[in-house]
């Protein structure tokens, strides 16, 4: 039997992005020591660092294996008990995943209200950006892949197999890419495409890109196909169901957003869930009775400042919304998101 002391931990690696509004999302969710926080998109750790520093135990789920084979260096993860728990998973399953861990109970009790925080930062992470290998940007030549998960159909198997029909609706829902029925076309006709070099030229040439043009149009393609194959926007509608049902009243939620389509999802999310009642005219008084609210003190859209784009230009496009969770019984409860059968 060897003798030699076990290997100390290794130390949590410095996240190789530096996370948006950090500060402010720190506020947002006012951690305190002994507080349990959800960190529904770990990537590269930069929210659950300073969580951790701030005394918190956190519950980080993330899709991406390599996210998460990374974090399990985290000395946090061997504490007892352990205070960065690692969940690889959708973040739509986090009611599920907490109550296998034992937090939110079981039976008829499942989902009940265990976490004082849930944070999102929603879409694709830089890591996965800068890595031409998991062909998620066209700036290097890769694989046309762009699977968070890296498991299911590849971008690849839809453009190579989907109706030119379904490829046109799904460059116009997600990207909102005024011209989708030529790009869908040229997809079509220059089938079968297998790196995102040859996807992007294909999209350049259908609406007559010219270099040095200011934005490549073929990142509006991108944004939509990945949205598409990852199912993004249903993923955050079913996550944000889940941190209603899981939050202890007075819990906080933070969600940051980079495009318009997820903002608007949050945003008309926090709006039905603090008790607003649209009036049918602005000349007719509201109708009936506001529901009570699940969510209160909902934020004013928050974005990041001089100082801040100065050094973290992807910001430029991060909005934060945050609000307070009530003592009123989740909405969903009867019929909640995590539940349902996936499309």
């Amino acid at each position: 039997m060897s003798t030699a002391a076990p290997a100390a931990p290794a130390p949590a690696p410095t996240a190789p992005h530096i996370p948006v509004l950090l500060d402010e999302v720190i506020a947002a969710l006012a951690p305190t020591p002994g507080a349990v926080i959800v960190d529904a998109t770990f990537g590269a750790g930069g929210y659950t660092r300073a969580l951790l520093d701030a005394g918190a135990t956190v519950h980080a789920f993330d899709r991406d294996p390599d996210a998460i084979a990374a974090g399990r260096l985290w000395p946090e993860t061997q504490a007892t008990p352990p205070r960065l728990v690692l969940h690889p998973r959708r973040f739509s399953e986090m009611v599920a995943a907490l109550k296998e861990y034992g937090l939110a109970g079981a039976g008829a009790d499942a989902g009940k209200p265990c976490v004082d925080g849930v944070v999102m930062d929603i879409g694709v992470s830089s890591m996965q950006l800068d890595q031409p290998h998991r062909g998620f940007a066209f700036g290097s030549d890769g694989p046309l892949d762009m699977r968070m998960a890296q498991d299911g159909p590849s971008a690849a198997d839809f453009v190579n197999t989907a109706a030119e029909a379904e490829i046109a609706d799904v460059l116009f829902r997600y990207a909102e890419e005024r011209q989708s029925r030529r790009v869908a076309r040229a997809i079509v006709a220059a089938r079968p495409l297998s790196t995102t070099g040859e996807l992007a030229q294909v999209v350049r040439r259908a609406l007559g890109h010219h270099p040095g043009a200011p934005k490549d149009p073929a990142t509006r393609s991108f944004q939509a196909i990945r949205i598409h194959v990852n199912a993004e926007l249903e993923e955050l509608e079913a996550a944000l169901d889940a941190a209603e049902a899981l939050l202890k009243p007075a819990g906080r939620l933070a969600v940051v957003c980079f495009h318009s389509l997820e903002d608007r999802i949050v945003k008309q999310f926090l709006k039905a869930a603090s008790g607003a009642v649209a009036a049918t005219s602005r000349h007719v008084p509201m109708a009936g009775h506001a529901p009570p609210a699940v969510f209160t003190a909902i934020s004013k859209p928050i974005r990041a400042g001089d100082a801040e784009l100065a050094r973290n230009p992807r910001a430029r496009s991060a909005t934060l919304r945050h609000a307070t969770r009530t003592e009123t019984p989740a909405r969903h409860s009867q019929n909640p998101a995590w539940q349902r059968t996936p499309a």
